[in-house]
């Protein structure tokens, strides 16, 4: 195994959960609770995670490789996904979801039920809920994402052993 392959999982396999970490963090600290398309960008990332984490345990070289591949097609897919959103937050086009809500908790009565939905913060997908430098959770994701997909490949294309 070469440095270059060294590094390409490992990179695939820190980013996606640092990037995941990111959006649990924001969502379970900092209470931005995500819509649907914040969704959509973080289930790539999950199995980016368990793929990466594949190349650690798998025996063979060339499936290693793969896994490390496939694990850097997750993580593009992600920030594609990322790209998409960020044109909806920034009204490049429109979207193809409606609105979503969180709901904390379950159970209890109907009524109870009823007033948690009620209460229950509406999260539109066309709105950034924070930025920096005028960039969107989802833009960061997509610069991340397909930076770091392009990397991983890079690497393990640049490394033919």
């Amino acid at each position: 195994m070469t440095r270059n392959f060294t590094t390409a999982r490992l990179i695939a396999l820190l980013l996606p959960a640092a990037l995941l970490a990111g959006a649990w963090g924001s969502q379970l600290i900092g209470q931005l609770y995500p819509c649907e398309m914040c969704h959509w960008q973080r289930w790539p990332h999950y199995a980016a995670v368990v793929l990466a984490a594949l190349g650690f345990v798998t025996p063979s070289h060339p499936a290693k490789r793969a896994v490390v591949f496939a694990a850097a097609l997750a993580i593009a897919l992600s920030g594609a996904i990322g790209v998409f959103h960020a044109g909806v937050e920034y009204h490049w086009w429109n979207g193809i979801t409606a609105c979503t809500s969180t709901v904390a908790g379950s159970g209890g009565t109907a009524e109870e039920m009823l007033a948690r939905i009620m209460n229950a913060p509406v999260v539109r997908c066309d709105v950034a809920q924070w930025s920096l430098f005028g960039i969107s959770l989802a833009g960061f994701n997509a610069i991340l994402s397909l930076g770091g997909a392009a990397t991983i490949l890079a690497l393990l294309f640049g490394d033919r052993t």
